[in-house]
C-alpha cells in the first residue's frame, strides 16, 4: 500500500454564489482542500488551472502546483508500478483521515473507488492515460464522466461524515458548522462536550474571521484565569465565585485557541506547550490564593501546606505527562490528548484520563458560590499527589508489559 498519494483538484463551474477564494471558516475553499491534503500526507497536490483570476495568489505558501490542463502530460510519474491518484472536485470539502482513507486504502491496478459524487480514487498502472483524460476534458462533470468509463468502480457510496460539498450559500453554513462539530474530541468529559464547547465554538466561529492567533488566545485564557484566582484571597462568597466564574470563563476560552489552531491548520508545538503549561500556571494560582486567602482568615500555616501540596503535585504530574507523552511527540494534531502513549490503556489509565478532564471547575463554582472554596484546596491537597502517583503506577505496569 502507497504511503502517499497524487492529489487532482478540478476547478467546478458551480452556481456562482460559491468560488475558489470563498472564505470557508477563516480560510479560502481551495486553500482550505489543498491544506487538508497536506495535512493527510498526499505527496503531490496538483490543482488544475482554468484560467479562473487569483489562484496563484491562493495557493501562495503551500505545497500545491498549478498547472494547465495541457501540461498534466507532461508531469513525470513517480510511481512506475502504480500510482494512486485522488481526483476531486473544488466544491467538496474533505477531512484528512478520509483523504488518508482514500490514500491507504487497498485497490486493484485501473480499479477506482467513488465514495460520493466529485471524488474518485483512482489506482493505475499507468497515470498517463488518466492525466491526459484530465487534460482533454472540458470540465470536471465531463472528467468524472471518463473515470466511469475507464475504471472499474469498486466499492460503495458512504455517508457525509467525511466530506461536505460547498455549492452556494446555504451549502457554506452547512460546512462552517460541520467543520466546527469536527474540533469535538471524543476524550472530552461530559461538561466539556455538552456546555463549554458548544460555547468556544460560538466564540471560535466569530474569532477565524479575525487575525487573532491561538497563541494570542492562549496568553488571553490564561489571563483571564490568574485574574480569577485573585478573587480567591478573599473568604466572600461573591468574591469566590466571581474567581470561580473567571475560573470556568478561562476553561471555555481555553479550548478557543486549539480550535482556531486546528481551523486555520496552525497548530504548532510551541502552541500546544504554551497550552499545557498555561492551564497548569493557572491551576496552581488558584490553588495558592485559595490558601492564602484562607491562611488570612483563621491564621495558621496550615492553607499554606495544603496549597504547596497542590502545586507540587499538578506541577509533577504535568512534568511527568510531559516527558512521556509530548517531549518527543512529532505527529501534527494537539499536543496532548491523553495521559499515556499506550494504544490499548488500562483502567487505571483511562482513570487517569478522566481525572485529568477540568470537570472539576463546575465544582469549585459550587463551593465559591458557598464560600467554601477553602475544600476544594484540601481536595486538591490530597488528589494532586495520588493522581502523580496514579501515573508513576500505570506508566511501570506498561514498561513491564512492554
Amino acid at each position: 500500500v502507497m504511503k502517499g498519494a497524487t492529489v487532482l483538484i478540478m476547478m467546478t463551474k458551480g452556481s456562482g454564489e460559491i468560488s475558489p477564494d470563498t472564505v470557508v471558516a477563516g480560510i479560502p475553499l481551495l486553500r482550505r482542500m489543498v491544506m487538508a491534503a497536506s495535512r493527510a500526507g498526499c505527496h503531490e497536490i496538483l490543482v488544475v488551472d482554468t484560467g479562473w483570476p487569483g489562484l496563484t495568489r491562493l495557493l501562495t505558501g503551500t505545497r500545491a502546483v498549478l498547472l494547465p490542463p495541457e501540461k498534466l502530460t507532461d508531469l513525470p510519474v513517480r510511481h512506475p508500478h502504480s500510482s494512486r491518484i485522488l481526483v476531486l472536485a473544488s466544491d467538496i470539502l474533505l477531512r484528512p483521515s478520509l483523504l488518508t482513507h482514500l490514500t491507504e486504502m487497498p485497490l486493484r491496478a485501473e480499479t477506482m473507488h467513488v465514495p460520493a459524487s466529485g471524488i474518485a480514487a483512482v489506482e493505475t498502472a499507468d497515470p498517463k492515460v488518466l492525466l491526459s483524460m484530465i487534460g482533454r476534458a472540458d470540465d470536471d462533470l465531463s472528467v468524472f464522466s471518463g473515470l466511469e468509463r475507464t475504471y472499474q468502480r469498486v466499492g460503495a457510496l458512504i455517508d457525509g461524515a467525511g466530506w461536505v460539498r460547498v455549492s452556494n450559500r446555504t451549502d457554506l453554513r452547512h460546512a462552517e458548522r460541520w467543520l466546527l462539530r469536527g474540533l469535538v474530541k471524543d476524550t472530552e468529559g461530559f461538561m466539556s462536550r455538552h456546555f463549554e464547547r458548544k460555547i468556544s465554538l460560538a466564540v471560535t466561529r466569530c474569532l477565524v474571521r479575525t487575525d487573532i492567533t491561538p497563541n494570542q488566545m492562549t496568553a488571553v485564557s490564561v489571563a483571564i484565569g490568574l485574574l480569577g484566582a485573585l478573587f480567591f484571597l478573599s473568604s466572600i462568597p461573591a468574591y469566590q465565585l466571581t474567581g470561580a466564574l473567571l475560573f470556568l470563563l478561562h476553561s471555555i476560552l481555553d479550548g478557543c485557541d486549539g480550535e482556531i489552531a486546528r481551523l486555520k491548520y496552525l497548530e504548532s508545538r510551541l502552541g500546544g506547550i504554551l497550552d499545557f503549561w498555561g492551564d497548569n500556571v493557572v491551576h496552581s494560582a488558584v490553588f495558592v490564593c485559595i490558601g492564602l486567602g484562607w491562611q488570612m482568615a483563621i491564621k495558621t500555616p496550615v492553607p499554606l501546606i495544603l496549597a504547596v501540596s497542590a502545586v507540587i503535585g499538578t506541577f509533577l504530574s504535568a512534568g511527568f505527562v510531559y516527558r512521556q507523552t509530548m517531549r518527543n511527540k512529532v505527529s501534527e494534531g494537539p499536543l496532548f490528548t491523553s495521559v499515556t502513549n499506550s494504544e490499548a490503556p488500562s483502567r487505571l489509565t483511562t482513570l487517569a484520563d478522566a481525572l485529568a478532564k477540568r470537570d472539576f471547575i463546575y465544582l469549585v463554582v459550587i463551593l465559591s458560590a458557598l464560600g467554601k472554596a477553602h475544600w476544594f484546596l484540601v481536595l486538591a491537597a490530597i488528589g494532586a499527589p495520588i493522581f502523580f502517583f496514579i501515573l508513576l503506577w500505570t506508566s511501570r505496569r506498561e514498561r513491564v508489559k512492554a
